[in-house]
């Protein structure tokens, strides 16, 4: 057993680009979205308002993820609800954006003018006029053909590739489909530059956008993602450590992309296990296989979902996804019941109670003792992840603390929240990703 201290909430990342050639590692420093230096952040809003907020987008953004409505699953998340932000500098000569940064997204897409429809935005919008660098993508090229047909058009006269992604709470983004330079500077090295990346320019965009964003960065599995486009010049691989300390001034967290930026070996002396990505529709999500849940000694399997109704290998592998820019772990509800009551069983010197907001489903208030909470163990297909009370708890009061895992109808997501101080390697090549507990407070 032991007792949960710290209280910690969502994250949104910072990334900072400029021109220069390209390097196989770089660092990028991750910003909370809460931290005083996020440009969201709100004095006026206590560590309650703020947990309260992360977990609304927890289940909002769950939904996006539904098999049952592939166009929201082609476009993730969107306005204020991003975890995550980038601030990109795009063009030639540069222009400075900040948009949202989203591993359940592939294609990259800012706002343009001229605009015949954009959102309020602080910043400069793109304008591909002044760049000597933007190129239109022609409608019958590879590029254009990796959208879905119901996301590509095509303006004929120009011979000009158009996308369209439409999200679930009716926000929407129109434009052209086209090429340009994306530079990145890296927190413990030379800056990069890479030429030709495919992005959309949005002259159509509405709904419930942040003013503060300019649009998404896509970091998903998919053929348009950065990640993917960066592919041979980051090796195929990119890990990120989220500290539980990153809402503090002082809290740092990072982004790695290159050769190093996930252990060479796994190996028991330093601590790292891995498991397989699963190859599943649509390629934009990385999925990874639940085969069972421990709390305490107890081993629960992960059977018995509604979501995945034969139970038989083929349709439980990959039966989870896992996302850094959703905040709680979403369970499915076959499963849950069983592991909620292995939970409360397993709690000492406290009693359930509700949830005073209604969101989180397994709270105990402890009144003057000291609660006593169980290990938790993911047990993923050769990786056995063992959680500390901050992967799986959170408190939202002196005397309450809450499991951050909540019961889903929809797919299985394995949130932040359960990521944080962890090195989370994600290697394409392979097709593994691989866990290592640090402190990541301590990674730049």
């Amino acid at each position: 057993m032991t007792t949960l201290t710290l209280l910690f909430t969502s994250f949104f990342f910072l990334m900072t680009l400029s021109s220069s050639t390209n390097p196989r590692n770089f660092t990028v420093e991750l910003i909370h979205r809460d931290s005083p230096h996020s440009p969201l952040y709100n004095p006026q809003t206590t560590p309650t308002d703020r947990l309260n907020a992360a977990f609304l987008r927890s289940i909002s953004r769950s939904r996006r993820f539904s098999r049952h409505s592939q166009t929201d699953l082609q476009s993730g998340l969107i306005g204020a609800g991003g975890e995550f932000f980038m601030s990109i500098t795009i063009g030639t000569p540069p222009t400075n954006v900040l948009a949202i940064a989203d591993t359940g997204s592939d294609l990259t897409w800012v706002q343009c003018k001229p605009c015949q429809q954009c959102y309020k935005e602080n910043g400069p919008l793109f304008d591909k006029t002044q760049s000597s660098t933007y190129k239109s993508v022609p409608c019958e090229s590879r590029n254009c053909n990796a959208l879905s047909t119901d996301e590509r058009g095509c303006d004929e006269s120009k011979n000009v590739c158009k996308y369209r992604y439409s999200y679930g709470d009716q926000s929407f983004t129109k434009g052209d489909v086209a090429t340009e330079t994306i530079s990145i500077n890296s927190a413990s090295g030379a800056p990069a530059s890479f030429p030709g990346t495919v992005f959309g320019c949005g002259y159509d965009n509405g709904g419930t956008f942040d003013e503060t964003g300019s649009g998404i960065i896509g970091l998903g599995g998919g053929q348009l993602s950065l990640i993917s486009q960066l592919g041979s010049s980051i090796s195929n691989k990119f890990s990120y450590c989220l500290s539980h300390k990153s809402s503090t001034t002082n809290g740092t967290s990072v982004i790695n992309l290159g050769t190093n930026s996930i252990p060479s070996g796994i190996n028991k002396a330093s601590h790292v296990i891995s498991t397989p990505l699963v190859e599943k529709e649509p390629k934009t999500y990385y999925y990874l296989t639940l085969e069972a849940i421990s709390v305490g000694k107890t081993k629960i399997p992960y059977t018995g979902s509604s979501y995945y109704p034969n139970n038989d290998d083929v349709s439980m592998k990959g039966n989870i996804i896992i996302d850094s820019g959703t905040t709680l772990t979403l369970l499915e509800s076959g499963f849950y019941d069983g592991f909620g009551a292995a939970v409360e069983e397993a709690v000492t010197g406290a009693k359930r109670v509700s949830d005073p907001q209604g969101l989180l489903s397994h709270c105990f208030r402890s009144g003057s003792a000291e609660i006593g909470l169980p290990e938790i163990t993911m047990h993923f297909t050769g990786a056995d992840v063992r959680l500390s009370p901050l992967n799986a708890f959170v408190k939202v009061s002196e005397d309450m603390v809450c499991m951050s895992m909540i019961p889903t109808t929809e797919v299985a997501i394995y949130g932040n929240f359960a990521q944080v101080d962890f090195l989370v390697g994600y290697d394409l090549e392979t097709r593994t990703v691989s866990f290592q507990r640090m402190d990541c407070t301590n990674t730049i």
